[in-house]
């Protein structure tokens, strides 16, 4: 695991063999081959282990904030060695889809089920329009975030993801009732009039 976390932080991981890990670790390549089939089983081994760290939920008062608060994580850890690797199994995955399998189910699932729980509280609570899909409201959120992480075509910043939260959640707001909604027409009134005079 050592060998694997310094290599890739000097190489990406298309450059790393299983020879290179051999060899820094002093051992065989038999000996990695016995506990590790491929390379990229390799990778994702150090990656569970060194970098994808615990799930932890964030403190928050409001199923909005907690979903904030994973993706300003999720974008911080980008910036590092955790974001290269990522995105690193994901290009492998492409020719090993068991890489990609094995990726879900021990990294990205569980954080899904995370915020799926997030999103169904705050459907409970009122936050949420009872109708919202909360797999659906997942990808609409996360899914930009992997987009801009691996094609790099813009930037990818913390304001720019809570600028996608704040357009992805306006379809999912619960609308106010009809009295705030009359209320909210009458105070845009009198501002108009007001700054008319």
């Amino acid at each position: 695991m050592d060998a694997v976390y310094e290599l890739l932080q000097e190489r990406p991981a298309r450059d790393l063999t299983m020879e290179a890990v051999a060899k820094r670790a002093n051992v065989g390549k038999p000996t990695l081959y016995k506990w590790w089939p491929s390379k990229a089983a390799l990778i994702l081994a150090m990656f569970n282990e060194r970098l994808a760290g615990k799930l932890e939920a964030p403190v928050a008062a409001t199923a909005e904030e907690a979903i904030r608060a994973k993706v300003r994580r999720l974008i911080k850890e980008f910036r590092g060695l955790f974001g290269k690797v990522m995105a690193d199994l994901i290009a492998e995955g492409q020719s090993d889809p068991a890489i990609l399998q094995e990726l879900y189910e021990s990294h990205i699932r569980v954080r899904r089920a995370s915020t799926v729980e997030d999103i169904e509280r705050g459907k409970a609570t009122g936050e949420f329009s009872a109708g919202t899909n909360a797999e659906l409201l997942v990808d609409a959120i996360f899914a930009p975030v992997y987009y801009r992480h691996l094609l790099r075509f813009a930037p990818l910043t913390e304001k720019d993801g809570s600028d996608l939260i704040d357009q992805v959640l306006l379809g999912v707001r619960k609308e106010p009732n009809l009295s705030t909604r009359k209320s909210h027409r009458r105070l845009r009134a009198k501002a108009h009039w007001r700054s008319s005079e």
